[in-house]
């Protein structure tokens, strides 16, 4: 199965809609979010990059910083290049 490109905004927006109607679907995206965002978006997340993704709640919320500004060189290119990571620092809030 091959890779396909697609911007990091619309992959995101895709997993959130997704996640916001289907509950089997936002359970495993919790629970193994790199191979359920690989099967659903049939993409590749490089081994050594991490993924996280949490659920806010009616006593709790995530604060999502960008990156530091002390980047080496070879992660400011994945940042500039719009590699994956972003889909997961943006904010996106609907209600459930």
């Amino acid at each position: 199965m091959g890779s396909k490109t697609m911007p990091v905004e619309t992959m995101r927006q895709q997993l959130v809609d997704k996640a916001t109607t289907d509950k089997a679907f936002r359970e495993r995206l919790i629970a193994d979010p790199r191979n359920t965002i690989r099967d659903e978006m049939n993409v590749t997340i490089p081994d050594g990059f991490e993924v996280d993704v949490v659920e806010d709640g009616p006593t709790k919320a995530h604060l999502v910083l960008p990156p530091s500004a002390d980047l080496n060189a070879a992660e400011l290119q994945q940042v500039a290049g719009g590699n994956i990571w972003y889909l997961f620092t943006e904010e996106h809030r609907k209600p459930y």
